[in-house]
């Protein structure tokens, strides 16, 4: 009787663990969404700036001078949105691991740092 009870209660702490990583897996899916969202609304918002910028040059350096300012610039933000998108990813893989630590270091394995 008492396997059985010890079997229920791993049960139910891995349906817990379960749910908890659940949820730590949808919030940080919203956060990727949110930011993929803002980072396309401001590269739109730059590009549409450049592009009066090109229309509005009154000599061929000057608009390319333009462009080479929009290239190094959004080059620049796209190195950084995906380096700030490859932290959240860590950050929600290890917050969707950490319910499971538990159960898991009772069978011996230990969490990747």
């Amino acid at each position: 009787m008492k396997s059985f009870e010890e079997f229920q209660t791993f049960g139910k702490d891995g349906f817990e663990a379960y749910v908890a990583s659940s949820t730590a897996v949808t919030k940080g899916m919203q956060a990727m969404a949110q930011e993929a969202a803002d980072f396309s609304r401001k590269s739109f918002e730059k590009s549409t700036s450049a592009f009066e910028k090109l229309a509005g040059a009154k000599s061929f350096e000057k608009a390319v001078e333009a462009q080479q300012a929009f290239a190094k610039e959004s080059y620049d933000a796209m190195v950084a949105q995906m380096t700030k998108m490859n932290e959240l990813y860590l950050s929600t893989a290890k917050e969707a691991f950490k319910p499971f630590e538990a159960s898991l270091a009772a069978f011996g394995v230990k969490a990747p740092k």
